[in-house]
């Protein structure tokens, strides 16, 4: 006859049977959480990677941070942070310190706090920088002080940024104006009190999804608004002090250019003191098709150079006073030094945010040097991350950030490799093979860092210079060794008036430059074009990066098969046919031909580069009216469009002028899409979709596939923020 415990294993007795039995009735859960092998597999790999948790918890930080961009409204947001504090709670709640599983507990609890820290940051940033725009355009005179003042003489013109209040309201607001060169005398520095007519516009938002978001932007920035000045400006008060670092930045822009004449002195100014204002619009596409725009920004490069240059030549001058040598660590005060001086550039520079946090992770990489650890690593870059999302979260989804994080991330990741490593140890050999050996590693770096930038640059800017690598391989050494050296020599010569051998040196070496960029962008097939990649694949192009550059081991080409999906997808993705600007303006039509069509011909050269890089087209725009297939009036154009064996016909507005309404319903019964920059009556009705002004006021600008017969709009990225005006429905 058998027992009531013949189940029970050899192995249990009545005591263990006892308390198994007493742990599933008080914590059922814990008995079915320990059925599931899947999370006991996620652990075991937590526990025996090896990996380094720092930066996984600043990316969980970016993420919530990226989270907030994304989701739309406010119950999103805190639904979000209030999710991941329940997730960390429910962690803490189910594992006892004991538990087996600890690896995964801490990777819960950790990963929740970053979010909901991440989220709760950039939303209170928002609620307190965030400036409300204006209503509408507006003329008209006002008072104002001077807070920034920006040369801009290549554009013929200096930039104010002021600080005014509203006529109707009385609140304070911030605005930029663009100020004719000719009208801005020396005296309208910072704190100067102006009077003015201005010509003031709300801040602009995307003209066309995946457009650059100016008025996101001008938020964080606090703009109230853009504009131009209208007629003379009145100085009503001088200033009573002066800005010391601001006239001390524009002085040596101006000692530079004066020893320098053309691009030379432009890029000079810009290396010196920050100050891009000089510089010719034909230089800088040339640089930026060159992939060599990041030396006319200060940024890491610079700064570290400054440092570099500060901390060598300490260290060698300490050493030759052998008291001093014999008593003080000489690395502490060679570091402290250092900083200093890369302080002083960046405060000399403008103190951008891209400076400032090139600055810092220079700073922490001192600091590794002076207490004898490993500069070059993850955690410090992680560090150095977390300092600039801390203090300004909204970088994170602007360009500068992401391309100069993923350029270190790619540096440390490749020469933190074995592979790299052993190529680049130290060994017995000639000089020249150290210097092939060395030069070759440039390239392998200058191509790693291509490839790791390619997906930033195409979602930003819709555009990548495909001879980049090779083109910083000789233009990074020759700025950072050469031309920024001449520089600072130069100006230390000119205190005593010896400078002008060096600095035509300096010039030689820049236009050297000058020309690399230039011959580099004329090569054929330079500059790819790309249309919209959209938010989803570049999540994915992150994902993977971030996966393989911070996992070790063979378990980190996982993340080469995330960024081989995300390309499939991205090549896949198709083209939009037909683009439509955010006031129905503007409209672009691909696909017919090798050339964008285009409704109008624009003097804006704004609206045409914006159709031209999300239709991923290069040349000149044709008008329709120059357009075979088209049929225009003077207040309408008919295009009929075949795609997939369907044919589309296009009806697009032209003028305002009115129109009798019973010919127009008949027009647009006829038409697949009617496209207007006006309100059109109701009894237009097209076949799939009417782009009046009455939905373009919601949705902002459009991107329509025909192939797939669907469309996106700018209202889709914008949510609840509030810099997003769109009218609700």
């Amino acid at each position: 006859m058998a027992t009531d415990n013949a189940h029970v294993p050899l192995s249990e007795g009545p005591s263990d049977q006892a308390d198994a039995v007493d742990v599933a009735v008080q914590h059922p859960w814990r008995s079915h959480w320990n059925l599931s092998s899947f999370a006991g597999r996620i652990d075991a790999f937590l526990g025996h990677s090896g990996f380094d948790k720092g930066p996984w918890l600043v990316v969980a930080f970016a993420g919530g941070i990226a989270a907030w961009f994304m989701l739309a409204t406010p119950w999103q947001w805190a639904s979000l942070i209030g999710s991941c504090a329940l997730a960390a709670i429910a962690a803490i709640a189910l594992w006892s310190q004991s538990d087996d599983r600890t690896a995964l507990r801490q990777a819960i609890i950790g990963v929740s706090c970053m979010v909901a820290l991440g989220a709760s940051v950039i939303w209170l940033r928002s609620e307190v920088v965030g400036a409300e725009a204006i209503d509408r355009p507006s003329v008209s005179i006002f008072d104002a002080r001077i807070l920034e003042r920006d040369e801009q003489p290549a554009r013929d013109r200096v930039r104010f940024v002021l600080a005014k209040r509203d006529v109707e309201t009385g609140q304070a607001q911030k605005v930029r104006v663009n100020v004719p060169l000719d009208k801005a005398t020396e005296a309208m520095t910072e704190g100067a009190v102006i009077r003015l007519r201005a010509r003031l516009m709300p801040p602009a938002p995307p003209m066309l999804p995946g457009g650059y978001d100016f008025a996101r932007a001008a938020w964080f920035k606090g703009y109230a608004a853009t504009g131009s000045v209208l007629g003379d400006i009145e100085l009503i008060a001088p200033a009573e002090q002066t800005e010391a670092l601001a006239t001390t930045q524009r002085r040596l822009s101006a000692h530079v250019r004066e020893n320098l004449d053309g691009s030379a002195g432009a890029i000079a100014a810009a290396l010196a003191s920050g100050d891009r204002g000089g510089i010719s619009d034909a230089d800088e596409e040339a640089m930026r098709d060159a992939g060599l725009t990041h030396l006319l920004s200060i940024s890491g490069l610079h700064v570290s150079a400054v440092i570099a240059a500060g901390y060598i030549l300490a260290l060698k001058l300490l050493a030759l006073w052998p008291w001093l040598a014999l008593r003080v660590r000489l690395p502490l005060i060679a570091a402290g030094i250092a900083a200093l001086s890369g302080i002083g550039y960046t405060l000399l520079t403008g103190a951008e945010v891209p400076t400032v946090r090139s600055c810092a992770a220079a700073v922490l990489v001192l600091i590794a040097l002076a207490l004898g650890r490993e500069a070059l690593s993850l955690r410090m870059v992680a560090v150095a991350a977390l300092f600039v999302l801390f203090l300004w979260p909204e970088s994170l989804i602007g360009p500068s950030f992401q391309m100069s994080f993923a350029a270190v991330l790619a540096i440390v990741a490749l020469h933190n490799s074995g592979p790299v490593r052993a190529f680049l140890a130290p060994r017995e050999e000639s000089w020249l093979s150290r210097t092939s050996r060395r030069a070759f590693m440039l390239l392998v770096t200058g191509f790693v860092i291509e490839i790791a930038l390619m997906p930033i640059v195409l979602f930003h800017f819709h555009r990548a210079g495909v001879y980049g690598a090779f083109a910083n391989m000789i233009g990074i050494p020759l700025t950072t060794f050469l031309s920024m050296p001449l520089i600072a020599l130069a100006l230390v010569l000119d205190v005593v008036g010896l400078g002008a051998p060096v600095w035509y040196l300096a010039g030689k070496s820049l236009d050297l430059l000058i020309g690399i960029a230039h011959f580099t962008a004329d090569q054929p097939g330079a500059v790819k074009l790309m249309p919209e990649m959209g938010a989803g694949i570049f999540a994915l192009f992150v994902a993977g990066g971030m996966w393989f550059g911070l996992w070790r081991g063979t378990v980190r080409l996982w993340g080469l098969a995330v960024s081989a999906v995300a390309t499939a997808l991205f090549l896949l993705k198709p083209s939009p046919d037909i683009l439509v600007s955010s006031d129905g303006r503007h409209v672009g039509i691909a696909g017919e031909g090798n050339q964008l069509l285009v409704l109008r011909e624009s003097r804006s050269s704004y609206a045409k580069e914006n159709l031209l890089e999300l239709a991923g087209m290069d040349g000149e725009p044709v008008p329709l009216t120059d357009w075979p297939g088209a049929q225009c009036s003077r207040d309408f154009c008919v295009l009929a469009m075949q795609r997939e064996g369907r044919e589309w016909r296009i009806l697009m507005a032209r003028s305002r002028d009115r129109v009798e309404e019973r010919a127009l319903a008949a027009a647009c019964e006829r038409a697949d899409i009617v496209i207007a920059d006006r309100y059109l009556p109701r009894s237009c009705m097209p076949q799939w979709l009417k782009a009046d002004r009455r939905l373009l006021d919601r949705t902002g600008g459009l991107s329509i596939d025909l192939k797939n017969q669907e469309f996106v709009t700018v209202a889709q990225s914008q949510g609840e923020h509030g810099w997003w005006r769109g009218k609700a429905e």
